[in-house]
């Protein structure tokens, strides 16, 4: 009798530890290692224990009820080669570390497709290292609870092209990153409380569009990087750090069409001087609630400003200096404070509308007295440059047929 407890006793003590780590989360690495190449791995609802490399093409679904959690260092979950798909994962606990890019999910090689993720409590939420021909869709991402300068992008595309980055929704990160990535898609994604909504550098013929960017720095800035095109997203409240709601600089050839731009710093920052072959095209845009409708800095321009509609911005048109601008060419566009006639009744004013510095001259040209720009003694001097000059007032532009009704359902 007494050698039967003891061999209870030995049984009892050697499964104990497995019934203490059943609660543990599963090691979704040995899964997917076990995995054939081309299956599809449909993972149980519950937690399971990243980080995870996928180096093998094959599909990971976790149906919205498994969570793969990592340990709070590095990237989450890894995928390197080609045609890896991940859906309906929760993905969180990345690293914080910007050197390594800790990211909730990494893509290198081609042909992925990340999409209906939820990516929580990561610095970086999807890094596209080198990756191309991949599709990121249907997935939210919200960034690590710290301050603005210290969080990572919500997506970031480095060296990589042919990629459609479409309907996500990204919520506390500090920008959408593209370096040296020509020819990639970014439609119908919503983004708020960042830094910039997109950044764009050494990467030609972007394609923006439908995207929705609210409560940031700067909505789309666009840097050294020729025909990319900006259509139809709507970017308010960029107010932060001199912010605007694009911004181009260096960059020509490119279209920016039917946007609307409410409530931000500047409206359109535009640095951007034109080679002889290629221009900005700004067609059908709505800038309304401005500080400033369009900011030109340096350059004489050349770009095309058609069918634009400027409502209730606080300075329509502003530039850095006399010459700025001067080569633009306005055409049909609408004016809020336009001040002419229509006597035939065709639509179109019976003047030109025509934007003239006064005493606006001083904080444009003296970067120092922005700060005194809606003092009242400013407005008064203002008044009465216009009702009597006593300088030569300088004109910004001329629009030869200004509309007299806003189109504003393009």
């Amino acid at each position: 009798m007494p050698y039967r407890c003891a061999i209870l006793c030995w049984l009892a003590l050697a499964l104990s530890p497995q019934i203490a780590d059943a609660t543990a989360p599963t090691s979704l690495q040995a899964i997917v290692d076990a995995a054939a190449p081309g299956s599809i791995v449909r993972l149980k609802p519950g937690v399971y224990a990243g980080p995870v490399i996928i180096s093998k093409p094959l599909t990971l679904e976790g149906g919205s009820q498994a969570a793969v959690r990592s340990n709070g260092k590095g990237t989450v979950l890894t995928l390197r080669g080609e045609g890896i798909t991940v859906r309906g994962l929760r993905i969180s606990g990345s690293g914080e570390l910007h050197d390594s890019i800790d990211a909730g999910i990494q893509l290198e090689g081609k042909g992925h497709i990340v999409e209906d993720n939820r990516i929580e409590d990561v610095l970086f939420g999807i890094h596209l290292r080198q990756a191309s021909g991949s599709v990121v869709r249907h997935n939210e991402v919200t960034g690590k609870p710290l301050s603005l300068g210290m969080r990572g992008d919500a997506i970031r595309i480095w060296n990589g092209t042919h990629n459609r980055i479409e309907d996500n929704r990204f919520t506390r990160a500090r920008d959408l990153t593209f370096i040296n990535a020509p020819d990639n898609r970014i439609a119908g994604n919503h983004f708020t409380d960042g830094r910039y909504g997109l950044h764009a550098i050494f990467s030609p013929r972007l394609r923006i569009e439908r995207n929705r960017m609210s409560h940031m720095g700067t909505g789309i800035i666009i840097l050294y990087s020729r025909d990319v095109v900006i259509r139809q997203n709507h970017v308010e409240h960029a107010l932060e750090g001199g912010g605007a709601g694009i911004v181009f600089k260096d960059s020509d050839t490119g279209v920016v069409e039917g946007n609307t731009v409410l409530h931000c710093a500047v409206g359109l920052k535009v640095d951007a001087p034109p080679e002889p072959v290629g221009v900005l095209e700004v067609h059908g845009n709505r800038f309304a609630h401005n500080i400033i409708g369009l900011f030109f800095y340096g350059e004489a321009g050349g770009h095309r400003f058609t069918a634009n509609h400027f409502d209730k911005n606080l300075t329509t048109v502003a530039i850095s200096g006399l010459g700025t601008a001067s080569a633009n060419v306005w055409q049909g566009n609408y004016w809020d404070d336009y001040e002419g006639f229509d006597r035939n009744h065709d639509g179109i004013g019976d003047t030109p509308h025509e934007v003239w510095l006064h005493a606006d001259r001083i904080w444009m040209e003296t970067p120092m007295a922005t700060f005194f720009r809606n003092a009242p003694g400013m407005e008064l001097l203002d008044f009465l440059e216009r009702l009597a000059p006593f300088s030569a007032p300088y004109r910004v532009l001329q629009d030869p047929a200004p509309v007299m009704q806003p189109n504003l359902h393009r």
